[in-house]
């Protein structure tokens, strides 16, 4: 205990370990994990092999779910998902490298319990409906009979965020709550908006992102921000502040587009 006779945060911990290289977990770590997470669009799997035991790794197609947790779609011919069948236990790294050094580059390792997703309602057709928003050349495959659908339940996660910069993260700071009704008012949002309203996605890309022109469109929404992608570009915008509820969010969006607008008229 500390002087104040209560037990120190984790943070306090990490922070007084000597020697340590990590450095105490804020909200700016949270958000750059998040970021990297929700614009991934595939990411390193590592599994362990049923015969061998030994560890293997591959690539995989990645989505997030409403909360945060990553999302695969995987074929049962793939060594990985025989892997993951017989031990749920796994590990994805997501982080694009970019010129130069690309241990310079932020990179995201979560430590993961794969949950196999049956039957064609509830958290299936969520997470379905979530990945081929972010993944649509998916659908080709999609449908096939030895395609699964799997959710990786993290656990715990190391964020590097370049050099100096490296983080332990708990699958709180991973996960993020989601209000009642959002995911029911999810895609007609996304499907309204980008019907009506791509002038707003344009202005959302290139005031809060500095993107170029493009055709942006929205693929997902959540309690802390939006994702956007033109081609095989994504973009992660937060809110100002996350939603307390689902039908605060018609008025965020709006507020958004305002606010962009502005923002590029004095530029």
């Amino acid at each position: 205990m500390n002087a104040e006779g209560t037990e120190p945060s984790q943070e306090a911990r990490r922070a007084a370990v000597p020697g340590s290289v990590l450095r105490p977990t804020d909200g700016e770590a949270r958000l750059l994990a998040h970021r990297l997470l929700r614009t991934a669009r595939y990411g390193a799997i590592a599994v362990l092999d049923p015969e061998s035991g030994a560890p293997l790794a591959s690539r995989v197609g990645v989505a997030t779910d409403l909360d945060g947790a990553p999302l695969i779609l995987v074929s049962l011919l793939s060594a990985h998902t025989k892997a993951l069948l017989a031990d749920p236990r796994c590990a994805l790294l997501v982080g694009e490298p970019g010129r130069g050094d690309a241990l310079a580059h932020p990179r995201l390792a979560l430590s993961c319990t794969a949950v196999a997703l049956a039957g064609e309602r509830g958290e299936t057709a969520q997470a379905a409906r979530r990945y081929l928003n972010r993944n649509p050349k998916a659908r080709l495959y999609a449908g096939l009979g030895d395609f699964r659908w799997f959710r990786l339940e993290p656990g715990s996660a190391m964020l590097n965020g370049g050099f100096g910069k490296a983080y332990r993260l708990t699958a709180a700071d991973i996960l993020v709550p989601t209000p009642a009704g959002l995911a029911a008012l999810e895609q007609e949002a996304i499907d309204h908006t980008n019907r009506d309203h791509r002038d707003a996605t344009a202005l959302y890309a290139r005031a809060f992102a500095g993107a170029k022109r493009g055709n942006w469109s929205l693929t997902g929404l959540d309690s802390e921000g939006i994702d956007l992608a033109s081609g095989d570009l994504v973009l992660r915008i937060a809110y100002p502040k996350p939603l307390a509820a689902a039908s605060d969010l018609r008025q965020v969006l709006v507020d958004m587009a305002v606010q962009a607008r502005k923002h590029l008229e004095e530029g």
